[in-house]
């Protein structure tokens, strides 16, 4: 079956999935793989839940009157997602970088949302399932998305640029992340910049922070691009008026106060500001849009527990996010500051050597009291209180809870886990 008939079916439903649990009506099902499953074994559940077709790649599912048999079900998603982006002609922001992609995400759908029909990634779909997925939710009318892009290899943004085919791109930052994968920090670097490069082939537009060297290094010689920053009178200019504890910033004499905390989130509300300026969003719909924007889903986000105020970041965590937490939690004001660290991951051969910096940086701040929790920051020699897992770490804080007012800064990879403390202090 050819992608152009795929589609007609598809529009027929107006909606995929590839969840058997999750059925919408008249949704087509794709039957994907992964390690632990085969989703050719659901197609026909799915189909019993009402989908109107299944999409499978093995023959021995095929039998039902409503299964379509492609060589690969993945490869059918990708495809369709792309097929239905040029169908609809929508305008797409991509973005991708080391830290802040979801957060900036958020900002700049709140930013631009103020004025276009637009949709943007849900979550962090952001990979070679989420982007398709996310283009499969445009319709006609949809005058804008916001598609976020992940990767941990050489190649992957390249790759969803393809499906994608953006019209706009910004990279956040090219940070200590997902070192194993790519390779080092130059790798990081060359693989983000797979963006730029699949854009610039195609005369688009990109958006940088202009007081990022590498960024403009990366952009030196190309003329389709816009930039921000807080001294550079070439680009927009958005003053950085601090964080203590929210983020301030100003743009045409109008101070934007946030609720995000942190100096690192100033650049992710500079770049939204800066696409609602050149989108034309009206200034006083940019700050509205900024200024009531509520960090969640544990990133940057500010949780009150009796006299204990918590800076919960336990989304994800690098050692470029993690020092720069740091940085920011020693500026705070506070009668009382705890830290409570677990370990980073995809590091690779330079695990070690970070955990033990983030570890000594962690320590060299004077902190009331600082737990490093996980096997690399126990194994990097530390002289702190250390916790190879987790149970450890919450028994102590069990036997000895901490004690208010303080503030307390929670921070890690996602596989930590460590949003689970919330239920101990």
């Amino acid at each position: 079956m050819t992608t152009e008939v795929l589609h007609q079916r598809f529009l027929e439903g107006g909606q995929v999935t590839t969840d058997s649990r999750n059925i919408p009506e008249g949704s087509l099902f794709f039957a994907l793989k992964g390690e632990r499953f085969n989703g050719n074994e659901f197609a026909e559940d799915a189909l019993e839940k009402g989908a109107s077709w299944a999409v499978v790649d093995q023959e021995e599912f095929a039998s039902h009157p409503r299964a379509i048999l492609v060589p690969d079900a993945l490869e059918a998603l990708q495809q369709l997602g792309t097929y239905h982006r040029e169908y609809c002609g929508t305008r797409i922001v991509a973005l991708t970088g080391s830290n802040g992609k979801t957060t900036t995400k958020e900002l700049i759908a709140a930013v631009l949302g103020r004025k276009y029909d637009l949709i943007n990634t849900r979550g962090n779909l952001n990979n070679h399932i989420g982007v398709p997925l996310t283009l499969l939710r445009l319709k006609p009318e949809t005058e804008m998305a916001v598609v976020e892009m992940g990767a941990n290899h050489q190649g992957e943004i390249d790759f969803l640029c393809r499906l994608a085919l953006p019209d706009f791109g910004y990279i956040t930052n090219f940070g200590k992340a997902h070192l194993e994968g790519f390779g080092g920090v130059q790798g990081v670097i060359k693989g983000k910049s797979e963006m730029y490069r699949r854009l610039m082939e195609r005369d688009k537009t990109l958006f940088l922070n202009a007081d990022d060297p590498i960024q403009v290094e990366k952009l030196s010689g190309y003329t389709r691009k816009v930039g921000f920053s807080t001294s550079n009178p070439a680009y927009f200019t958005i003053r950085d008026l601090g964080a203590n504890p929210f983020v301030c910033l100003e743009l045409d004499g109008e101070r934007i106060h946030t609720q995000l905390m942190g100096g690192y989130n100033f650049t992710n509300c500079a770049v939204a500001a800066l696409m609602g300026k050149y989108f034309g969003v009206p200034i006083e719909e940019i700050r509205a849009a900024l200024e009531s924007y509520v960090p969640s889903n544990n990133r940057s986000q500010l949780v009150q527990k009796g006299d204990l105020q918590i800076v919960l970041d336990a989304y994800n965590a690098n050692p470029s996010s993690m020092e720069a937490a740091l940085d920011q939690f020693a500026s705070l004001q506070a009668p009382k500051k705890i830290a409570i660290l677990g370990d980073m991951f995809e590091l690779g051969e330079d695990a070690m050597a970070e955990h033990r910096f983030i570890g000594q940086k962690a320590i060299d701040l004077g902190l009331d009291a600082l737990y490093l929790v996980g096997a690399h920051f126990s194994a990097a020699g530390l002289e702190a209180t250390c916790f190879p897992e987790y149970k450890g770490l919450a028994d102590a804080l069990k036997a000895n809870p901490p004690k208010g007012p303080a503030t307390i800064l929670i921070k890690a990879s996602r596989g930590m886990a460590l949003e689970r403390i919330l239920d101990i202090l």
